[in-house]
């Protein structure tokens, strides 16, 4: 999928790696690609490293496993330049399609769907529901990544990002996409302990939005 991307459309691009031995670095290499070698592991780190070293304002978060569309890149840049500070790529509007769509049984997006409505209720006072909280395919500016103070280090970055996006009421939009096949199988992030992640998470994060009350 790398070799998809409209890198036309960007001023900058990167790929954050953390230890890749399945001839990731070669290939990127090949194609003159910039790596920085992330030191630490987690998603988390890759999203906070990424954001610490890229010069530009506009921040598009891409991850090349075959689920997210190129093609959509242009048009996070466009929602960015109508003056939003975070977008996100939806799986779960109207016209957009899910890995899941075709299974009898989604877990995956039964837990997204529940932790996103958890998000709306608690902290969103837009007046428009957001339908896909924890998707990491999305652009932010870079004051409003700062303005977040992220400091979750793995899978949970991403509803951190949005939750607190929420709770600081900066303008949030989200463009559908058609989510395409994962490339290398089946996702290392395994449902029942990273549902645990994003249960505690929430428990702290709730927590945390008390005591900013009194």
């Amino acid at each position: 999928m790398i070799g998809r991307i409209p890198f036309e459309t960007v001023d900058e691009h990167f790929v954050v790696d953390y230890q890749s031995d399945d001839g990731t670095i070669d290939f990127l290499r090949k194609r003159g690609i910039r790596i920085v070698h992330q030191q630490k592991p987690g998603r988390g780190e890759a999203f906070q490293l990424a954001a610490q070293i890229a010069r530009g304002e506009n921040l598009v978060f891409f991850s090349p496993d075959g689920n997210e569309d190129p093609s959509d890149i242009p048009k996070l840049l466009k929602k960015m330049e109508e003056g939003f500070d975070l977008v996100i790529v939806s799986r779960f509007l109207p016209t957009s399609r899910n890995e899941d769509d075709n299974r009898l049984l989604k877990p995956r997006a039964w837990a997204n769907r529940t932790f996103t409505l958890i998000a709306n209720l608690l902290w969103n006072r837009s007046g428009r529901y957001m339908s896909d909280t924890i998707n990491g395919y999305r652009a932010i500016t870079k004051s409003a990544f700062e303005r977040l103070h992220v400091d979750e280090t793995g899978y949970v970055v991403e509803y951190q990002m949005t939750i607190r996006a929420m709770r600081l009421g900066l303008k949030i939009a989200e463009i559908p996409t058609i989510e395409g096949k994962r490339i290398g199988g089946e996702s290392k992030a395994q449902s029942i302990p990273t549902g645990l992640f994003f249960v505690r998470f929430l428990l702290r994060e709730i927590w945390r939005s008390m005591l900013d009350r009194y």
